[in-house]
C-alpha cells in the first residue's frame, strides 16, 4: 500500500500557556480504498486503521493515568472512554454531508471515527492533559475547537482536537486521525444530561426549554469556575 504525501500548512495555537502547530492535510494520509461501503471487508479493512489508531491513543492515556495513580497527589484524569463508530453511524452521517459511499470519501472527510473523550477534576486538567499529549513525537495537531473559552450557542463546553498518531503495521507506519475531547467534570454533567433530553425518541425540546439548558450550562461553568479557583488555591498551600 502507498501512502500519498501529505502538504502542511503551519498555524499557530494554544493550549493554556503552550504553542503548538496545527497540521492541515490535504488527504488522511491512510490507504486509498476506492470499493464502494457495501463491500464489508474493505470497510472492516479501514476501520481496522482506525481501531488501531486509538489502541495507540488509549494507551498513552492509561501510561499518564497509571503514572499519576503512584507518583502524584493528584490525578489530572478522572476517567478515559474510546470508540470507533459503527458502519451505521458512518453511513449516516456521509449521507448527512452529501458524501458519495465510498471508502476513500469516508476516510477523506470523516474525522471522529475513531473517538476519545477524557474527563478531568477541574478546568486546567484539561489543558494539561491536551499539553501531555500533544508534546508527544509521535502525536501531531490537526485541528483545535476550544469550546470552554468559546462555547457553543446551546452551552456546550468541551475541548476538541483532531489529532494524527503514528501507528506502525508489518510493512510502514501510517499516520491515523483520532479525535479527542477533553472535559471537566462539570462539563461532562451537562453534556450527557443534555444528550439525553435532546435525543430522547419523540420528544422536541421548544426554545422555552432549550433555553433553560442553556442557563444550566452557565450555572455549572460558574461552579467549574469556582472549584477551579477553591483547587487553586489548595494547591498553593501545598
Amino acid at each position: 500500500m502507498k501512502v500519498k504525501n501529505t502538504v502542511d500548512v503551519t498555524v499557530r495555537k494554544e493550549v493554556s500557556e503552550t504553542t503548538y502547530t496545527e497540521v492541515a492535510r490535504d488527504d488522511r494520509l491512510l490507504p486509498q480504498i476506492y470499493d464502494y461501503l457495501d463491500t464489508e471487508k474493505q470497510f472492516s479493512r479501514a476501520l481496522f486503521f482506525y481501531e488501531a489508531g486509538l489502541q495507540q491513543i488509549m494507551a498513552k492515556l492509561e501510561i499518564l493515568n497509571r503514572e499519576f495513580q503512584y507518583g502524584n497527589d493528584r490525578n489530572p484524569i478522572e476517567s478515559v472512554k474510546g470508540r470507533v463508530k459503527s458502519e451505521q453511524s458512518i453511513v449516516e452521517k456521509m449521507k448527512k454531508k452529501g458524501l458519495p459511499m465510498t471508502i476513500s470519501a469516508m476516510m477523506s472527510n470523516i474525522y471522529d471515527i475513531a473517538g476519545v473523550r477524557v474527563i478531568c477534576p477541574f478546568i486546567s486538567d484539561v489543558y494539561q492533559v491536551a499539553r501531555m499529549l500533544l508534546s508527544q513525537k509521535d502525536i501531531s495537531l490537526v485541528t483545535m475547537k476550544d469550546y470552554i473559552k468559546q462555547p457553543k450557542e446551546n452551552g456546550y463546553r468541551s475541548l476538541h482536537l483532531i489529532v494524527l498518531v503514528d501507528v506502525f503495521f508489518s510493512e510502514q507506519m501510517q499516520k491515523i486521525p483520532v479525535e479527542i475531547q477533553l472535559r471537566s467534570i462539570a462539563m461532562n454533567c451537562w453534556a450527557s444530561t443534555e444528550h439525553q433530553l435532546r435525543y430522547k425518541k419523540d420528544h422536541v425540546l421548544t426554545d422555552d426549554m432549550q433555553k433553560e439548558l442553556k442557563c444550566c450550562a452557565e450555572l455549572m461553568a460558574e461552579a467549574d469556575q469556582i472549584m477551579q479557583e477553591l483547587a487553586t488555591d489548595l494547591l498553593k498551600e501545598d
